[in-house]
C-alpha cells in the first residue's frame, strides 16, 4: 500500500514538473501543456465526427443522388473548416501535417485538400520578438550584435519556422530562417495526438488508408527540425550540381548557425509560378520548365539526394546582369536518400512505362513493393496521367483539359486501392510521389506540360541509372563486359536522341523543337 501509494505520488509529481517545464519554457503560455493541444484535438475529432452524424449520416441516402453528393461536399467543406481551424489554432507539428493533406489530391475529399491548401503560403506567424528570444538562447548574444537590420516582416512563414530578411554587422544581405519556439518541445505529444486522430478519421473513411502519413511525418520531422542538418544538405546538393551555372542555393553563415537558427545568402527572385513576374521580366517558362526538370531528374535517376519539397516557394527564377536565367533553390531540410537498387527498380519502372511494356511495368512495380494488377493504378499515380493515356503511350498522347477531368473522375472510383498502394510500395518511393506531384503542379501553372524535352531528359537519365546499375553488378567480370554495357549504353541514348528529335519535329516544327531543346 505504501509503494504503491509513494510510486502515485511519483507519477503525479513528474507529470506536474513536466508541466512546469513545458510551461516554463514557453513563456507559460498554456497551449505549451500536452493536455491542452490533446484535449483541443480530441474535441474538434468529436466536433468532425458528430457533424458527419448530425448532418449527413442522420438518414439513409441514394448515394447516386445528385442531392447526396451536394450535401456530401458541404459537410465535408464543414469538417475540413473545423480541421483548418484546430490546425491554425495548435500550429507548428498541424501545420505540417495539414500541408500534406493539401497535397494529397488522389487520396481525399477535395473539399479537405483545397481547404489545406492555403497552409502552404499563408502559415501563421509568431510575433518577430518570441524569434529574438530563440536567438539569444541558440547563439548566446542579442540579435543588434550579429544584425545591423533585421526587418520585422517575415518573407515567409512556414509550418516550422519563418524567414526574415536582414543584414549583417559586416554587411552582407542574409536570410534568417528562425524555427518556431514551441514546435520542437510540442513535436512528440503532437505526433501522438495526430496518430489518434488518424485512426478516428479512418473509422470516418474506412476506404482511406493514411496510418503511412503518419509513419512518415514522425521519421522526417526530427530531421527537418535540425536547422545544421539543413545547412549540411544546401551544401551538398550545391557541390554536386557545381556543374550547372544556372543553378543557385544560398550560401550558409555556419558562424550565426544553430539547430534552431540558419541564416544564409538573400537570394532574391520570384517564386517559380508567380506568372506576371516571369512575364515582366521576359523570362522563357519552358526554359524554366526545362532545369527543373533536369534538376530533379539527375537528382532522382542520378545522384539519389532528392530535395523533397518543391512546392512553388522553394523554387525561385530571376535574370542574371548577364541577361541570363538562374533557378534558386531554397528550403534543404528535407532530402530523399534513395538507394542504388531503388534507383535501378524506378528507373527501369519508368522506361518500360515510356516504352508501353505492360509485363516489365507489373515486374519493375513488383520490385517496388506493388503486389498483382494494382501495378497499373500505381503506373497512374507515378506518370499523372490515366491508364488510357498510358497505353497509348505518353510521348504520344498530349495533356489535355479533358484528360486532367477524366483522371479527377475516376479517383473517386478507386480510392480504396491508391490507399492500398501507398501502404504497400517502398517506403523510399512516398517522397518521390510527392515531389512528383509537386513539379507536375509547377509545370500546369507554367502551361508547359507537352513539352517534349520533359520525357527526353528524364529517359536519358533513366538509362543512365540502370547502365550504371548494371555495370556495378558485373565490376568483377572483366573489362570486355564493362566496355560492351558502355557500347550498350551509348546506343540506346543515340536511339533516344533520334527519337525525341523526330517527335518535336512533327509535333511542334523545326524552330519550336529546336527552342525546347535548347
Amino acid at each position: 500500500m505504501l509503494l504503491r501509494r509513494v510510486l502515485g505520488y511519483g507519477v503525479v509529481g513528474a507529470g506536474l514538473a513536466s508541466a512546469g517545464w513545458s510551461l516554463h519554457t514557453n513563456d507559460y503560455d498554456p497551449n505549451s501543456l500536452g493536455i491542452v493541444r490533446l484535449s483541443r484535438s480530441a474535441a474538434a475529432v468529436v466536433d468532425v465526427a458528430l457533424t458527419y452524424k448530425r448532418e449527413l449520416y442522420y438518414r439513409e441516402w441514394d448515394k447516386e443522388t445528385p442531392e447526396y453528393k451536394a450535401e456530401k461536399s458541404r459537410v465535408h467543406k464543414i469538417a475540413a473548416e473545423k480541421l483548418l481551424q484546430l490546425i491554425c489554432i495548435n500550429k507548428g507539428v498541424y501545420i505540417k501535417v495539414g500541408q500534406h493533406i493539401g497535397a494529397l489530391e488522389y487520396l481525399l475529399p477535395k473539399e479537405f485538400v483545397q481547404t489545406m491548401k492555403v497552409l502552404h503560403s499563408d502559415a501563421p506567424q509568431n510575433p518577430i520578438e518570441d524569434l529574438y528570444k530563440v536567438i539569444r538562447q541558440d547563439l548566446r548574444c542579442n540579435p543588434e550584435d550579429i544584425f545591423d537590420s533585421f526587418e520585422r516582416e517575415p518573407l515567409g512563414t512556414a509550418s516550422l519556422a519563418q524567414v526574415h530578411k536582414a543584414r549583417l554587422k559586416t554587411g552582407e544581405l542574409v536570410a534568417v530562417k528562425v524555427q518556431h519556439p514551441y514546435v520542437k518541445g510540442n513535436s512528440r505529444v503532437d505526433m501522438k495526438t495526430m496518430e489518434i486522430a488518424v485512426n478516428v478519421l479512418a473509422r470516418i473513411f474506412p476506404d482511406f488508408k493514411i496510418h503511412w502519413l503518419v509513419e512518415e511525418s514522425k521519421k522526417n520531422l526530427p530531421v527537418e527540425l535540425d536547422f545544421l542538418n539543413e545547412g549540411r544538405n544546401a551544401e551538398k546538393v550545391a557541390k554536386q550540381f557545381e556543374k550547372y551555372s544556372w543553378l543557385r542555393v544560398p550560401k550558409i553563415y555556419w558562424k550565426y548557425s544553430s539547430s534552431r537558427v540558419l541564416v544564409m545568402e538573400y537570394l532574391e527572385g520570384g517564386h517559380v509560378t508567380d506568372l506576371d513576374y516571369i512575364r515582366r521580366n521576359k523570362i522563357d517558362s519552358f526554359a524554366v520548365a526545362n532545369r527543373i526538370g533536369q534538376l530533379y531528374s539527375e537528382m532522382i535517376f542520378r545522384t539519389g539526394f532528392v530535395h523533397s519539397d518543391p512546392h512553388p516557394g522553394n523554387i525561385l527564377v530571376r535574370r542574371t546582369p548577364k541577361d541570363s536565367l538562374e533557378i534558386v533553390l531554397l528550403d534543404h531540410g528535407l532530402y530523399a536518400n534513395l538507394t542504388d537498387k531503388f534507383r535501378y527498380d524506378y528507373s527501369n519502372l519508368w522506361l518500360s512505362i515510356l516504352n508501353v511494356d505492360r509485363k516489365a511495368m507489373r515486374h519493375h512495380s513488383e520490385q517496388l513493393g506493388i503486389k498483382g494488377d494494382l501495378y497499373g493504378l500505381f503506373a497512374c499515380m507515378v506518370t499523372g496521367r490515366p491508364w488510357e493515356t498510358v497505353m497509348q503511350g505518353l510521348t504520344k498522347v498530349k495533356y489535355s483539359k479533358e484528360e486532367k477531368n477524366t483522371l479527377q473522375s475516376n479517383t473517386s472510383l478507386v480510392l480504396p486501392h491508391i490507399s492500398d498502394v501507398l501502404e504497400q510500395v517502398d517506403r523510399q518511393m512516398l517522397l518521390i510521389l510527392k515531389t512528383n506531384d509537386l513539379i507536375r503542379g509547377i509545370e500546369s501553372t507554367l502551361r508547359t506540360q507537352n513539352r517534349m524535352t520533359a520525357f527526353w531528359v528524364m529517359s536519358k537519365c533513366c538509362v543512365q541509372s540502370s547502365y550504371a546499375e548494371q555495370r556495378a553488378k558485373q565490376s568483377g567480370s572483366g573489362s570486355s563486359r564493362i566496355l560492351w554495357l558502355r557500347v550498350r549504353e551509348r546506343w540506346e541514348l543515340f536511339k533516344l536522341n533520334c527519337y525525341y528529335l523526330y517527335l518535336g519535329l512533327i509535333n511542334f516544327g523545326f524552330l519550336e523543337a529546336l527552342r525546347q531543346v535548347l
